[in-house]
């Protein structure tokens, strides 16, 4: 009988993750005590595989949805990390993954600490943690010869590459990191990364637009940025490794975060072999995160009006489905961020399968969708307070080709 998909569910207040078997929402998996860090999310790796860190243990897990069914345990392989995680991205070959660190519950930037990891390392997996500079960096990890670890900082905003080899053979303690190169970036606002395998580039967000660069040995070579076609930037990049399309979301309005119902949002794509770009809009409100479906990409749009599932046409980039959300209790309010001390939603989808699902923070609940119809509403027992977070995976979907954590 073929594998069905799986739902990772993870409640990072409540400390617990479940693995359900879609569409029906049977448990064959349950992880407790694991607080998983939500900014960092989780990373696809080959072979069905996913990780996360863990953010009050300081791990890095990786979990095996299907190792069950094979007599494998759910959690594969367990390394320490340095928290609080900011990103967490893989090589292409999903073997050579790194860890940054953010600001957690500080205000301010602390920690200069990266972590580097060899998932494949003789006697088992094993973990470096180096000092590069405080900030939220991001970090993809290029192959294409030994793996090459790029952080996009801000503030000043640069692309910085090291050796992973470098990094992994640091002496204790922590030592400072020595890039093996550097290259300034036109802005210090940077926020969102993602790598394409195929071709090895990678793309850093900021208010200018989407900066490129490809790698050359231990260089970059950097390329023209893509423009966000509009006014307003993006927060957010996501690969679709079956279609080679960036996707993001390009916020617009007032600065002012009390504002956000007023904030417009339009769904930005880049077909990355035609070089085609559009914006697609999808209404007022929060909008930020997306998933990758089978035949959709999803976006989950916040408002005082009402919450919206908005659903586009992975071929045509046009909607083609609005879906009306259950409302959250402790939902954002007009006047107050949408994102400090209110209930939030995470979306998920997975390029090999139809089905979508979204959150309902606060309630415990996960609503169901089988392309553009709703299919069921999943319960757990704990209230997935902040949104949790939450990845589909399917066999052989390929996801991993996206080597961001999500």
């Amino acid at each position: 009988m073929p594998l069905s998909p799986r739902l990772l569910v993870a409640d990072q207040v409540a400390g617990s993750l479940r693995v359900l078997d879609l569409p029906h929402g049977r448990v064959v998996g349950v992880v407790e005590g694991r607080h998983l860090a939500e900014h960092a999310g989780f990373l696809a790796l080959p072979g069905g595989r996913t990780a996360f860190v863990d953010d009050l243990a300081g791990e890095l897990v990786v979990l095996d949805p299907y190792g069950p069914d094979a007599g494998r345990p759910m959690v594969a392989a367990t390394v320490p990390v340095a928290t609080p995680a900011e990103h967490i991205a893989a090589d292409p070959a999903g073997r050579h993954l790194v860890v940054t660190t953010g600001l957690g519950r500080s205000w301010e930037a602390w920690s200069d600490l990266l972590t580097a990891v060899d998932l494949g390392a003789p006697g088992g997996p094993k973990a470096v943690r180096v000092r590069t500079r405080r900030g939220e960096p991001g970090v993809t990890v290029l192959g294409g010869g030994p793996p090459l670890v790029v952080l996009r900082h801000r503030e000043p905003g640069s692309l910085t590459a090291y050796r992973h080899a470098d990094l992994m053979g640091a002496a204790p303690a922590c030592p400072p990191a020595s890039p093996a190169y550097e290259a300034p970036l036109p802005d210090d606002d940077g926020h969102g990364d993602a790598h394409d395998p195929v071709t090895g580039r990678l793309f850093a967000a900021a208010g200018s637009g989407v900066h490129r660069a490809r790698r050359d040995g231990d260089r970059l070579v950097r390329e023209e940025p893509l423009p966000w076609a509009g006014p307003g930037r993006g927060y957010y990049l996501r690969l679709d490794p079956a279609r080679r399309v960036l996707w993001s979301c390009v916020r617009g309005g007032p600065a002012d975060p009390g504002r956000w119902p007023e904030w417009t949002n339009d769904a930005w794509f880049h077909a990355l072999d035609e070089g085609r770009t559009g914006r697609v809009p999808l209404g007022p409100g929060l909008v930020f995160r997306l998933a990758v479906a089978a035949h959709h990409v999803a976006y989950s749009r916040v408002h005082p009006d009402g919450d919206e599932l908005v659903l586009l046409d992975r071929e045509s980039a046009r909607v083609v489905a609005r879906h009306p959300l259950p409302p959250m209790d402790g939902a954002p309010k007009p006047g107050g961020t949408p994102w400090d001390g209110v209930q939030r939603r995470a979306v998920a989808a997975s390029p090999g399968s139809p089905l979508i699902a979204v959150s309902r923070g606060g309630h415990g609940e996960v609503h169901l969708f089988d392309g553009t119809e709703p299919a069921t509403t999943l319960e757990v027992p704990t209230p997935l307070d902040d949104g949790g977070h939450l990845a589909v995976i399917a066999p052989d979907d390929g996801a991993e080709g996206d080597p961001v954590g999500r």
